[in-house]
Order: C-alpha cells, then structure tokens, then sequence
C-alpha cells in the first residue's frame, strides 16, 4: 500500500462517518485525496483529517469520477441512489448499511472471516459491511464452525444506544439525567424509556415474529460462513449503554467439542482477545474491554450442561469500531493490498 488512493466518506458529520476518519488517521491508510461527503443540510460544516480542515460535500452533485474507495454510512435510503452512481463511476464502494447486504452479486464481508470474498466485488464496485451485531459474533465462532462444524446458533444480544445513532445516545443522556433529577422521564409516542430499561425491540417486526435486527444475524451469517443449514435463533435487545454490544450466545456443534479447546481455537483466532476466568472481574463487559478498542473479545466460555454438544459464550465488541467502522477500512486494506 505505498502508494495513495482518493477516498471518499459519506456521512462524514455521522456517529460511524466520524470513527471512519479516526480510524483511518489511526492506521494510516494511504489517502492522496480525502473528500466528506453528506447530505444537503451538512453542507457548510467542516470535519479535520490529519490536521486539515475539508469542506463537506453535497453527494448528490458530487462527481465520482477519480474516486478509488468509498466509505458509505449514510442510511439504506441514501446508498441505494449514491453507490450504484459511485461504482458505476469506477469507485468500489464499501456500504456500511443493510441495502446491498443480502444481493448475491455483492459480497457481505468480514475479514476475519471470509475475506476471499472480497473477489467478488467488481460486477458492481460494491461492498457490503454486515451488521454490527453478526460481525462480532461470526468472528468468534468463525474458528469453531471450522473445527467442529456449528449446526445451531442461539444468540441474545444487548446492544448499546449508539447503534441507533447520535440521536438515541443524546436520548440515553437526557433520560438519564431525567431520573436521577426525580423527574418524569419522557419518551417519545409508545417508544419505551431506554434509561434504566431493557428493551426487546430493535428495527421492525417481520411477519414471523421477530424483528428486522434478528433476521439480519440469520441472513448475514448464512451469507458469511457459506453455510445456510446452520439454524439461527437471535432475539435483539437494546440497553441502556452507550458504545459497545454484548451477547450471550449458546451453540450446538457437530463434533464435541470442549471448552478448553474452544479457549485454545480463540486464543490465537485473528481479530479476538480472550478474557476467561471463574473469577470477579474474569469477562470482558462492553464498558471495561469493548468501547473504544477493536478486537471481539471473548469469555464465559463453557460447555452447556443442557446440550451435548453445546458450547457457551460471552461476545462483547464495539459497535462503532468494530461493528462498523474498522471493518469497512480493513476491508479496504485488503482491496489497496491485493487488488488495486
């Protein structure tokens, strides 16, 4: 990667746009050109990258054209217009929402996980990023289905408010202080309160019962582990915490397998760090270990005494980095390193 590339980042002023451009400062991605992109009504703001201010731009009259990567984390709606004009205009576009996740000609990557997938890209320059919750648990089990072969997932999540974006952590903060004050904590329509609350109820209801969110983590880990015959069974659930996703997730395996050497396969996986003791303070929490870093971390690892061939698990990672951001420029990495 020595030499520079010309990236675009839509949704520059957002929650994931801004982690984008940390993360790229951070890792040093070879950028020669570097353009904000957002909506109309950003236009006028400017965001600093590298110790240089840039002007926002508006997407829908920029001109793709010389553009070799683009970041995309500006809703469905949005990269449903913008990244067909971009690819067609030569730039791969990386999307960050759930538009293009499930297309058979767009490949869904982790690259951790399936990073030969990635080849598939050049029909239509683009690439999707999963969702935030199936990217740090495929990363964790990646390394068991290979080893024993996963054959039914049952996954609880409890994802913090930044996943719904600046608006729902702005929400969290002021409900909270709402009641600590004592005072009626106001929520919006029939939405429930979030401070202080757990909530069973993430993106919209399908016709089966469960909720948009939940059917993602079965569509994308399908898609991802190029297995369909894997049973996934996930319930979404939004807590009261600010950056960083945690589930409780329960599998059954094809092969027994134990919990010392799930602790082994893990302990030297890409992207994981383990954090497994019978001890206070022996798991990784969303606040202690996953806010802010990069790595899926790992713990509460055991054998389920309700399955034979049952393994449990604590994931935590953070939505943002991990779940989003990090994934998207590693992804571009790869594309710098191996196929530019």
């Amino acid at each position: 990667m020595s030499k520079g590339y010309s990236v675009a980042v839509l949704g520059a002023t957002g929650l994931v746009g801004e982690t984008l451009i940390r993360i790229l400062e951070e890792r040093n991605f070879p950028v020669s050109r570097f353009i904000p992109l957002a909506s109309e009504r950003s236009v006028g703001r400017s965001v600093r990258f590298r110790g240089e201010d840039f002007p926002v731009q508006d997407v829908a009259k920029f001109d793709f054209t010389g553009v070799q990567v683009g970041l995309f984390s500006a809703g469905a709606g949005v990269s449903a217009v913008h990244a067909p004009r971009a690819g067609a205009a030569g730039c791969v576009v990386i999307d960050n929402t759930s538009r293009f996740r499930y297309e058979a000609d767009i490949p869904l990557v982790v690259p951790e996980v399936n990073p030969q997938a990635i080849a598939g890209y050049p029909p239509r320059n683009i690439i999707a990023n999963p969702n935030c919750s199936t990217i740090q648990m495929v990363v964790a089990l990646k390394p068991i289905h290979d080893a024993a072969g996963i054959t039914r997932i049952n996954v609880a999540t409890y994802q913090s408010v930044s996943g719904a974006g600046r608006r729902m952590v702005e929400t969290l903060r002021r409900q909270a202080g709402q009641s600590l004050a004592g005072e009626a904590v106001q929520a919006e329509g029939a939405a429930r309160p979030i401070a202080f609350n757990v909530i069973p109820h993430i993106d919209e209801f399908q016709p089966n019962g469960y909720t948009k969110e939940e059917m993602k983590m079965v569509w994308e880990t399908h898609k991802i582990l190029g297995d369909e015959s894997i049973r996934v069974n996930p319930t979404a659930v939004r807590v009261p915490v600010y950056y960083g996703h945690s589930e409780a997730v329960h599998i059954e395996t094809r092969r027994k397998i134990s919990a010392a050497e799930v602790r082994e396969l893990l302990a030297h996986a890409p992207g994981v760090t383990v954090l497994d003791e019978a001890r206070l303070g022996g798991y990784p929490t969303a606040v202690t270990e996953a806010a802010h870093h990069d790595n899926v971390f790992v713990g509460r690892i055991r054998e389920d005494i309700s399955c034979e061939r049952g393994i449990d698990l604590w994931v935590v990672a953070d939505n943002i980095r991990k779940g989003a951001a990090l994934n998207s420029i590693q992804i571009a990495e790869i594309l710098a390193r191996d196929y530019f």
